[in-house]
Order: C-alpha cells, then structure tokens, then sequence
C-alpha cells in the first residue's frame, strides 16, 4: 500500500513541477495570445495553473512524504 502512495507521490510531483516550469517559460505558453482568446476571463488561467501546477506538486510531496 505504501508503494502505491510512493509512486502516485512521485508522479504527481513530477506532473506538477513539469506544469509550473512550462507556464513560465514565454515560448512555450504565449500568454499576450491567450489574453486575446479569453478576453476578460483571462484571470481563469492562473486558477486551472494553480491547480494543475504547484498544488498538484504539493500533493505529490505529502503524498511521498506520508508514505515512508
């Protein structure tokens, strides 16, 4: 069981800090494009980022840490 919390940790860490490092780099996520698209939903974005960047790395960390 605490292998599978190890590996579900490690994953989500992993997810999570490869989604954070690809927002911020300019030419991977052109945001002057997307605050065209969304328009004044523009905002969203950094809420689908929170959620999908660092707090699934926070998980992941809790995750493996609650493991051992």
């Amino acid at each position: 069981m605490h292998q599978i919390f190890f590996l579900t940790g490690v994953f989500l860490s992993l997810f999570g800090g490869i989604v954070s490092v690809v927002f911020w780099i300019p030419r991977v996520v052109d945001r002057r494009q997307l605050k065209d698209i969304l328009g004044n939903r523009y905002p969203f974005i950094y809420i689908i980022y929170s959620a999908n960047g660092p707090l699934l790395f926070v998980a992941g960390i809790a995750l493996v840490l609650f493991s051992r």
